[in-house]
């Protein structure tokens, strides 16, 4: 139970810390409070002049046209009070589910790959969505239920002591019992819905990784086997909800019913009242209308706790995702230029992966003048791709360690550095958007004449203009429509259109032919004549293009210099190009058999 409490009070803590992003609407929030207020005054004007009419008939007098009057016109005007009141409040709701997606979405573009190996995309799905979604209905149903629960008390607590204070008193030794049910209730309910929640955002992890992998899947004949698997995180979610449905149940059942009790025991003692003569008829009418209005919110204090508790728990989750420092911090000097060369300087870079102990790189020096093309070639896990990423920070090298132009690369801002240098990444990801807003991704407002020329130069052109639609081709989900050598050729074009004063491109021939190749190295040697560019690549047959060749084995530089110069060493790089050498004769050889 210290435990259950202790999750209450983080709750509380965490749906308090939301008010920050309820702020930019509090008016529309105070003008629907306000306005609720007013709807319950019209409220209880009901029962007054019900009373009034039912007295003077009492007596007699039939004459009750103003007090008729009056009802209708308290109960339109509080139609129209209500309408406002509640589209201030939702619209509050919405304002702020908005902007709570605003940020996490801005939250999640500021991590890095320490993160997403703790938080899975499709947890993050569940709390964009569903979790949001929890504090929007807290804010339009929940700000509702909770601000009509205090005005119903207040005010009909007020004309019920107005009537009769004795039958008021009896009211009140049930509310302890209300509020101790309510914490204890409350306390099991948090605990609840905090597992309903991760049971949720199980089912949208285990769906996203599914659908993801499905070509994989279906190769593999595992259909049944995940539907199995699914259908035990399914089954877990349904189990964690139904615990939670059962404590919601309890309550829905002992609020009505304590309800009920309070309403049987005033129309006992109260009739008692008017027959003794101690009460008036319509004062009684008036009196029991009251009651009903402090009792029904009760009614639903189930529901009431249920959604404060769940709202608690979503926001809990979603400060624990705001709450997290970016992993690449943007703090630049302000002394960098505007625009780069493209000169590098890599210095005793050295770089540890967290939880590992080996290092990934150890003291890597490399130099790379402006205009000039370098290889990185070696192993599988060799470094190459780690090196890459510490260029444009997607890992954090160093201070000191890379310099760009002269200047530190944490001097740079982040989005100057990544503009400056380009990326290309080994995996092929494309948007599944057409073709052309994927090409021209990083700008949309380039010229057609600049797409094509990005085409040529990346042997896309005829690939092209072979589709019905050509550039506004859908590519599907992550380019499923295209080939592995189009997708390959697409996310180069889409770099080299950027025209870059440094283009990283890591290992973006390994899915075309070599004829293929020959054409896009000789296009970048054109293009990029002026401009700084870093192959990595397993083939000698890209890397001989380049200026000078680095090999990395086991995270240090083994071997470097030009092509020919490596080739005399007769080190690793002479030894991979009489490998690839003699393949490439043994293919040869045989599609000269085929075709005689």
């Amino acid at each position: 139970m210290a435990a259950a409490a202790h999750k209450l009070q983080s709750t509380l803590a965490a749906l308090w810390r939301v008010r920050l992003f309820v702020q930019p609407y509090r008016w529309r929030l105070y003008a629907g409070i306000t306005a609720f207020g007013v709807a319950r005054l019209l409220e209880a004007l009901v029962p007054v002049l019900t009373a009034v009419a039912i007295n003077k008939m009492a007596d007699g007098d039939y004459r009750v046209d103003w007090q008729v009057m009056g009802i209708v016109v308290a109960v339109l005007f509080r139609y129209i009070v209500v309408s406002f009141a509640r589209f201030s409040v939702r619209r509050a709701g919405l304002g702020t589910a908005f902007d709570l997606r605003q940020k996490l979405y801005q939250s999640l573009q500021l991590q890095g790959g320490k993160f997403f190996s703790e938080f899975s995309i499709g947890d993050m799905m569940t709390r964009a969505v569903a979790d949001i979604s929890l504090i929007q209905r807290l804010i339009s149903m929940g700000t509702i239920l909770a601000v009509i629960l205090i005005y119903a008390t207040v005010i009909g607590f007020g004309f019920m002591l107005y009537y009769s204070p004795i039958l008021t008193l009896l009211l009140i030794p049930p509310m302890p019992l209300v509020f101790i049910y309510a914490r204890y209730s409350a306390l099991k309910m948090g605990v609840a819905s905090a597992l309903v929640q991760d049971r949720l955002s199980d089912i949208g992890t285990h769906t996203q990784e599914n659908l993801s992998g499905i070509r994989t899947i279906q190769a593999m004949v595992q259909e049944d086997n995940e539907i199995r698997r699914f259908a035990e995180t399914n089954q877990a979610y349904a189990d964690a909800f139904y615990d939670q449905g059962q404590i919601n149940s309890a309550m829905a059942a002992w609020m009505p019913t304590l309800a009920a009790v309070c309403s049987l025991t005033i129309l006992a003692f109260g009739g008692n009242e008017v027959l003794q003569g101690r009460m008036l008829i319509g004062d009684f009418v008036a009196f029991f209308m009251f009651v009903n209005m402090v009792v029904q919110p009760f009614r639903v204090a189930g529901f009431m706790v249920n959604l404060f508790q769940r709202a608690g728990v979503a926001s809990n989750r979603l400060f624990e995702v705001f709450d997290r420092n970016p992993e690449i911090p943007d703090s630049p000097s302000g002394a960098t230029p505007t625009e780069v060369a493209g000169r590098l300087s890599i210095k005793e870079l050295s770089f540890t992966y967290p939880g590992n102990t080996t290092p990934a790189l150890h003291s890597i020096s490399i130099e790379i003048e402006a205009g000039k093309t370098i290889a990185l070639m070696g192993r599988v896990g060799s470094g190459k791709t780690t090196l890459l990423k510490q260029l444009i920070r997607l890992l954090e090298p160093r201070r000191g360690s890379i310099k760009l132009d002269g200047y530190d690369v944490h001097d740079y801002p982040l989005s100057q550095l990544r503009t400056q240098v380009a990326m290309v990444p080994q995996d092929p990801f494309l948007f599944a958007e057409p073709l052309k807003d994927n090409l021209t991704y990083d700008d949309p407002n380039r010229a057609l004449e600049e797409i094509w020329e990005a085409a040529i130069s990346a042997d896309l052109k005829n690939t092209i203009e072979d589709f019905p639609e050509q550039l506004n081709t859908l590519v599907g989900e992550r380019g499923v429509t295209l080939s592995g050598g189009q997708k390959q050729r697409a996310t180069l074009a889409r770099g080299m259109i950027r025209n870059a004063p440094v283009l990283v491109l890591d290992d973006c021939f390994s899915a075309v032919d070599t004829e293929t190749e020959e054409h896009i190295l000789g296009e970048l040697k054109r293009v990029r004549e002026q401009q700084t560019t870093v192959l990595v690549s397993h083939r000698v047959s890209t890397a001989r293009h380049a200026d000078h060749i680095y090999i990395l084995d086991e995270g240090r530089i083994i071997e470097d210099g030009t092509h020919s110069e490596l080739l005399t060493r007769k080190g690793y790089y002479a030894e991979l190009e009489r490998i690839q050498r003699e393949g490439a004769d043994e293919e040869d050889l045989k599609n000269k058999r085929v075709a005689s």
